[in-house]
């Protein structure tokens, strides 16, 4: 078989490959996203199988083994009331994860939603739209979220809602920016001339191009989301005890971080580490997702 053949046959496997497999493979090759992805994994499932392991519940009291350091009844040590910080400290890990993740879902679904029609549309409504994501940009939102969340904030749902509502803006202004590209493009002008709804023409031609942008975005919101919530955690305005979360398991712990660490610096690595991870996964995506990067 001539040279020729062969490399024309690896071109034309290379070009039937699927986007999905071609990011998925560009992904791979991002030792550090991988690493993260596999640590994040084993972060979640840790959370999740972990209290289910362990002997005691995450309310249970041990009156023999009180604000004790880590030891192999207590891995993590235990609270001054004696409750085991291990469990504590999964159980937190689980709200303050799921609390990111429906932070990151409704602020990319509402971000989206805004920018499509902000750059789609253009004109008077595009500008008004554009008025609003710059006066959400501008206020301080670290202020606006500890007032709302003094007011409306006491569950995972609600601080949530809370937080996405004062996040969105970003989002908006990348999913905008993409509209207002592709609007005016020979495919978006076809797909009008050949009658399709603004509906269709939005969500199923413009859209998909911009994907990649928001699933990084969307990742990346994940490790801004849990700092903020162990931001309000801390600060007593999170989700209150004696349901536990990575920031107000802190919070319990600041008046012992002479004489236990361990209490405070557990916790806060997990919150760390999860950011981090959450990074490098966006790293890894933006580099997968980048059209620029496959191979002609």
């Amino acid at each position: 078989m001539s040279d020729a053949t062969l490399d024309a046959r690896e071109g034309l496997t290379t070009v039937s490959r699927s986007f999905g497999r071609q990011a998925w493979d560009r992904f791979r090759r991002h030792r550090l996203a991988m690493i993260a992805l596999v640590l994040l994994a084993l972060m979640t499932t840790a959370f999740v199988v972990g209290p289910w392991l362990s002997p005691y519940a995450f309310s249970d009291q041990d009156f023999s083994a009180l604000n004790q350091g880590p030891s192999l009844a207590h891995p993590f040590g235990t609270d001054p009331i004696g409750r085991d910080l291990m469990v504590r400290t999964f159980i937190g890990g689980r709200y303050s994860l799921r609390i990111a993740l429906l932070i990151a879902v409704l602020t990319t679904a509402i971000g989206t939603v805004i920018g499509a029609l902000s750059g789609y549309f253009g004109g008077r409504l595009g500008a008004a739209i554009d008025q609003v994501i710059n006066l959400f940009l501008i206020v301080p939102s670290l202020i606006i979220l500890i007032v709302l969340a003094a007011r409306y904030g006491s569950g995972p749902n609600a601080i949530a809602i809370v937080i996405a509502l004062l996040s969105w803006p970003l989002i908006a202004r990348i999913v905008r920016g993409s509209f207002l590209q592709f609007r005016d493009q020979e495919f978006v002008l076809a797909a009008r001339a050949a009658g399709a709804s603004t509906r269709r023409i939005m969500f199923r031609h413009i859209l998909p191009n911009v994907f990649g942008p928001i699933v990084v975005n969307a990742t990346l919101l994940i490790g801004i989301a849990i700092i903020l919530e162990s931001t309000l955690g801390f600060l007593g305005l999170g989700v209150r005890p004696p349901v536990p979360t990575l920031g107000n398991l802190i919070a319990e712990s600041k008046g012992a971080l002479q004489t236990k660490p361990s209490a405070a610096l557990i916790p806060g690595g997990f919150i760390v580490t999860i950011t981090l991870c959450a990074n490098f996964i966006g790293d890894g995506l933006r580099d997968a997702l980048d059209p620029t990067s496959r191979k002609s």
